[in-house]
């Protein structure tokens, strides 16, 4: 995970966040990608948090937005106001939060805490998208703070699979130290067999 001052898109007001990129998965024309996220934020109206999800290259060169999403008084946070629209297909396809103080251990002294309308989380969504060429690739997760660096944002994500394979996942060395800054999804309902979800937040 690597913290950053200034957010990756920069879209303006960004004070912190975090980056996380998956490693390098091969994938050819027409497969599949999909994985489920979840936004989680503690912030509310006139501050709006964002997060997003995109697929690059290996070399790093931009391919798609797998979602973008932001902290809204009401309606969908996905695809944010003012940020990229998303290149991939969301189940559900409507993304309103599920409203009130989000206790979650990654938020940190802001688990439980709630600014105004728009906090919350979305609950488990999946992102679909179809691969154009055949090629090695990452995905990049971030989320960021806007306007103030108080009542924290985060993001989980969960089941990265190609055609139904796993991929994307750190080494087994790598993800052990990844660890230490992750924590469990304790109020999301959604569980996997297969433990391969991670989460992050903004500062």
């Amino acid at each position: 995970m690597e913290q950053t001052g200034a957010g990756s898109l920069g879209v303006g007001g960004e004070t912190n966040g975090s980056v996380f990129t998956t490693s390098t998965f091969a994938a050819s024309a027409n497969d599949v990608l999909k994985f489920y996220f979840n936004y989680v934020t503690s912030d509310g109206s006139g501050f709006p948090d964002y997060a997003w999800s995109e697929l690059e290259t290996s070399a790093g060169a931009h391919v798609a937005w797998l979602f973008t999403a932001r902290t809204v008084p009401s309606g969908d946070t996905s695809p944010g106001v003012g940020l990229p629209a998303n290149d991939a297909t969301l189940a559900p396809p409507t993304t309103p939060i599920i409203s009130g103080g989000p206790v979650w251990a990654p938020l940190g002294g802001s688990s439980g805490g709630c600014w105004a309308a728009g906090c919350g989380y979305t609950g488990w969504i999946q992102s679909s998208y179809t691969i154009g060429a055949a090629d090695n690739y990452k995905i990049l997760f971030g989320v960021v703070n806007a306007n103030d660096t108080l009542f924290q944002s985060g993001l989980a994500f969960d089941g990265i699979r190609v055609n139904d394979i796993q991929v994307g996942v750190p080494e087994p060395s790598t993800w052990a130290m990844l660890l230490l800054g992750f924590a469990g999804i304790g109020f999301a309902a959604y569980r996997r067999t297969k433990k391969d979800s991670a989460a992050f937040a903004a500062a």
